[in-house]
């Protein structure tokens, strides 16, 4: 009997070949493609600056296409990573069966595929970021036992032409609906198309960024995914970020995910959240309370969370975000419920299910007890991270903060419970560290703590060098206050990073 699951799995590959993406074979594909008519395969990956390149074939029989996903291609690595030498660029780029998804704004019957990087010996490309993230979280499986679950938060502007008809409401767009929320349309269709790659959607909706300036509208929006492995996480936020990039095209609007579109107005985050899982069970919450094992995993991030801003905070413009009174991260902190904090603890819907009973009282039905849902939040990364890399340096994290002595003792200290917009709020928050206030601030902390991150050739010591290089290039100490009460200049650079990763 099909399951359930495969009968309502949005992407088509899923239902027709009646097995889970995970299942994939290269049989699998080359029989889809036969049967649908796909006249057209597109190899994808990520380069350097984040975004998805494209290599396109057009298989003419089968053997020509049996080559294709058997044997992949040869690309040129000096021309997507800097740190590849020209003189010996030659890369292989394999495609995974089980990221298949139809490309739902082709002319033609086309098959997308994500790939992986092979160095000319055959194996992975050690500096390869999708190389890097496998074996963190192969180590972290192996030394723990345990399983991470992650997803990102998607925000991101669209901008347009001023519509006078339903004027935005100034930094007031919380999930507000059509009319006023002009291109909820655009949203919709892209929680769709992106479900139909084999991104897991927890839900979108307009964000609190509105405004209008110069003739222009601006409107914030947000996709919200599900937990997945790691490498999941990864993929279906480099997808969707194609997606709606394509539907912004469509609809001749910008879509932006930079961290700051202009000064005084909401920026733009991508909030990681995360979870540990032991024989397959959230573990989470103990007795009713965070465990000791959420301690430590926030313990170790709090540790490297200024290092960990070389991969999630990676322009100039990241660093006009993590500014005090912006709800974005400043402090290395955490705390409850806390949206200023750097690692919030939501509400996980422990002990809740009466909740359902209550609001539904006619409803005799038996509810059962729901699993547990806790993670918690890093609210500092941004639409400029290096994906890949930065959930490689998570992972890295949360295994340092499991093997850290005195990790729970970290975790009490850095624990906020006061309103940090109170006057001994405030003077509370001043004998806490802060986060990088630019990226030269940022590539010093990663260098202080590469150990970390090269141990065991997870991250290659000439990956982090050159990092730590680019950060550097942008020569951009003392940032804030080089721009504070120029408009011009601020807004130039702005325009200048306005389609970072």
């Amino acid at each position: 009997m099909l399951s359930d699951n495969i009968k309502m799995n949005p992407n088509e590959l899923v239902r027709l070949l009646q097995k889970p993406a995970a299942d994939f074979t290269r049989d699998d594909i080359v029989r889809f493609v036969e049967a649908q008519g796909i006249s057209m395969i597109n190899f994808r990956y990520a380069a350097e600056d984040g975004k998805l390149k494209t290599l396109n074939f057009v298989p003419h029989n089968r053997q020509h296409l049996v080559s294709i996903l058997t044997a992949g291609e040869r690309v040129d690595g000096s021309s997507l990573f800097s740190f590849i030498e020209s003189g010996s660029s030659d890369l292989y780029v394999i495609p995974r069966y089980r990221t298949a998804f139809l490309n739902p704004f082709s002319s033609t019957r086309s098959l997308e595929i994500l790939c992986s990087f092979y160095g000319s010996d055959g194996r992975p490309l050690e500096s390869a970021p999708e190389y890097i993230l496998r074996k963190a979280y192969n180590r972290f499986m192996q030394k723990t036992g345990m399983r991470i679950r992650a997803f990102g938060e998607l925000e991101y502007y669209v901008k347009s032409k001023h519509d006078d008809l339903y004027p935005l409401v100034d930094q007031k767009g919380y999930h507000q609906s059509k009319p006023f929320a002009r291109f909820e349309d655009l949203r919709v269709r892209a929680l769709g198309l992106c479900a139909g790659a084999g991104c897991r959607i927890k839900y979108g909706h307009s964000e609190v960024g509105s405004f209008t300036r110069d003739d222009e509208d601006y409107e914030q929006h947000e996709i919200e995914f599900l937990p997945v492995e790691p490498e999941d996480a990864v993929d279906q936020l480099l997808v969707s970020k194609w997606m709606l990039r394509m539907l912004g095209a469509e609809y001749r609007a910008e879509v932006s995910f930079a961290p700051k579109i202009t000064v005084g107005k909401a920026g733009s985050g991508m909030h990681i959240h995360m979870m540990l899982e032991k024989d397959g069970k959230n573990i989470m919450i103990e007795n009713g309370v965070l465990s000791s094992h959420a301690r430590k995993m926030m313990a170790g991030i709090l540790d490297l969370s200024g290092a960990l801003t070389a991969f999630g905070n990676t322009i100039p413009t990241s660093y006009l975000r993590l500014v005090p009174h912006q709800e974005a991260p400043t402090s290395i902190c955490w705390g409850d419920r806390n949206r200023s904090v750097l690692i919030r603890v939501p509400l996980g819907w422990n002990g809740a299910t009466g909740m359902i009973k209550d609001a539904n009282p006619s409803d005799t039905s038996e509810f059962p007890e729901m699993p547990a849902k806790q993670t918690v939040e890093l609210r500092s990364p941004d639409g400029s991270a290096d994906i890949c890399k930065l959930f490689a340096g998570i992972v890295v994290a949360i295994e340092h903060g499991l093997e850290m002595p005195d990790a729970l003792k970290k975790a009490e200290d850095l624990y906020v419970n006061y309103n940090i917009f109170t006057s001994e709020g405030r003077a509370r928050m001043k004998k806490l560290e802060s986060l990088p206030a630019s990226c030269w601030e940022s590539a010093d902390c990663l260098k202080s703590k590469r150990d970390v991150f090269e141990k065991d050739g997870i991250f290659p010591p000439g990956l982090i060098d050159n990092i730590i290089g680019r950060l550097r290039s942008y020569e951009d100490k003392g940032l804030s206050e080089k721009l504070y009460n120029k408009p011009e200049d601020t807004g130039a650079l702005v325009r200048k990073y306005l389609h970072c990763g």
